[in-house]
This record gives structure tokens, sequence and C-alpha cells, in this order.
């Protein structure tokens, strides 16, 4: 698995996004290009943005002990697995805009590290190791990538 951190590893991602256009067929799914950037930046703004209310109580415990070993495990997302709610991107967007976001998002992530993300809390599973944390943003990047 791809080291979001490294800068190398960073820039391929880059690369990979930067080869998609407008108009980037999916090769399964519903979500178009546009769409799909914008669903891929929803984990940062997870971690960036306070627009997502966080989950508590029951739901939580829930995220934490039933979908957290399957988002932050290597094993690979299948292909048209359902979405977390916040997740969905069904209206449109503008294709250079969410390229844009996702682009500077990753970046910051790069830029500030493993160490600083090691032991922190994440929106929906408590703290996750440096480990845990590449895992779950590679993991979802690169299944997306792969649907374009």
């Amino acid at each position: 698995m791809k080291n979001l951190f490294s800068k190398e590893d960073k820039d391929l991602v880059i690369a990979r996004i930067n080869k998609l256009s407008s108009d980037t067929a999916p090769l399964w799914g519903k979500m178009n290009v546009a769409q799909m950037l914008a669903h891929a930046s929803v984990t940062y703004e997870y971690v960036y943005e306070t627009t997502y209310e966080k989950p508590k109580g029951i739901k939580k415990f829930l995220l934490k002990t039933f979908l957290k070993p399957f988002v932050v495990g290597e094993k690979p997302y299948k292909k048209n697995v359902r979405t977390a709610p916040d997740f969905l991107k069904t209206s449109d967007h503008d294709f250079e805009k969410e390229k844009k976001k996702l682009i500077d998002y990753i970046n910051r992530t790069q830029e500030l590290g493993g160490n600083y993300f090691d032991g922190k809390d994440s929106h929906s599973f408590g703290p996750l190791s440096e480990k845990e944390w590449n895992t779950m943003f590679y993991k979802h990047l690169d299944h997306h990538l792969c649907q374009f």
C-alpha cells in the first residue's frame, strides 16, 4: 500500500488524479468523475472542516466496532459497496473545483505528516495510528481512482 505521508507516493496519487478529465467515464458505479472527487474529499473534510456532525453514543460504538476494521484494514473495498450518507454525492459538482479541493487536501495531509495524525481522533472511529490513517486515506482514493 502506498504511503500518502510520503511525498513520492503523494505525487503518484496526484498524478493519477491529474490524468482524469471532466468526461472520464466510470468503469463501475453511479457517480460521475466530479461526484467521485467530491466523494473522495469527505474523508479529508472530516479532518479539516466542521461540516459534518460527529457520531455519538450507539452510532459511534457501532462504527468503531463494525466499520472501523473494514475502513482501516488493508483488504480492498469491493465494487459498488454502499457508502455512508455523508459520502453520497448525487448532485452536480464542478470537476475543476473538486479536483483542486481534493489535491489541496492530499497535499495538506502529506505536509502535516504521519506524526501529526498518529493517535489523532478520527471523526468516526476514535484515535487511529499513523498506519490506520494512511490506510484509510489511500485505500479509499485508490479504490475510486481505479473506478475511473
